[in-house]
C-alpha cells in the first residue's frame, strides 16, 4: 500500500472508532437554563401632545421630517419622528393608579415602510418599594404582539442589573395614548 492509502485507512479507523464517544459526550450535555433573580411587571401610559392636551400630555414630538410636523405624527408609519417622554409607570393598567415612578426617555420611528422604533429610556422609580432605576434600549417592532428589548443597565435596588423586557402593547387610542404592559426578567442582580 502506498502512503496515501494507509494515511486515509489510518483517518478512517480513526474517526471510525471515536464517533460512538463523540456521539455519547454530545448527546449527554445539558442545556443550562438559567433563571432570573427578580421579575417584575410595570405598565407605563404615553399622551402625546397633539395641539390640544397640554394639560395632560406626558410626551411630544421633538423632531419631525421635512413632510411632518411636530403636533401630529407623520405619515408613513410616523417615519424620522423624535419622541421625547415622561410617562407614568405603574402596578396595574389604569391611567390613574397611584405612580410607583416615571419613564423617561425617547423613541424614534425608523422605518420607512414598517411600524417599528427604537426606544431608549429609563424607569425611574419614587417609591417605598423601588428606588433606583432600570435602563432600557432596542429595537420595538411595533407590529408584533411582544418584543423584547435589552435591560442594560440600573441604579440603587437595581445597581448594574441587567436583563430583558418584554413589551406588550396593552391598549392605544390612535395615536395619542398608548399603553405598555413591561414584563422584566432580570439575569443580573447586585
Amino acid at each position: 500500500m502506498d502512503a496515501k492509502t494507509l494515511m486515509f485507512l489510518a483517518l478512517f479507523h480513526l474517526i471510525f472508532l471515536l464517533s460512538p464517544s463523540i456521539i455519547n459526550a454530545s448527546s449527554t450535555r445539558k442545556i443550562r437554563v438559567r433563571k432570573p433573580c427578580k421579575s417584575l411587571v410595570f405598565y407605563f401610559h404615553d399622551i402625546i401632545y397633539n395641539g390640544k392636551n397640554s394639560h395632560n400630555a406626558t410626551a411630544v414630538i421633538v423632531g419631525a421630517p421635512a413632510w411632518g410636523n411636530k403636533t401630529i405624527l407623520a405619515s408613513q408609519n410616523h417615519f424620522g419622528d423624535l419622541v421625547v417622554f415622561d410617562d407614568p409607570i405603574t402596578l396595574d393598567n389604569n391611567l390613574h393608579s397611584t405612580p410607583v415612578g416615571r419613564a423617561q426617555g425617547f423613541y424614534v420611528y425608523d422605518k420607512k415602510d414598517i411600524f417599528t422604533a427604537w426606544l431608549g429610556f429609563s424607569f425611574v422609580f419614587n417609591s417605598t418599594e423601588h428606588k433606583g432605576s432600570l435602563n432600557f434600549a432596542g429595537a420595538d417592532p411595533l407590529m408584533n404582539k411582544t418584543r423584547e428589548i435589552s435591560v442594560i443597565g440600573g441604579t440603587g435596588d437595581f445597581f448594574m442589573a441587567r436583563g430583558i423586557a418584554t413589551l406588550m402593547t396593552d391598549s392605544f387610542e390612535g395615536e395619542v395614548y398608548f399603553r405598555l404592559r413591561t414584563d422584566i426578567k432580570l439575569y443580573e442582580c447586585w
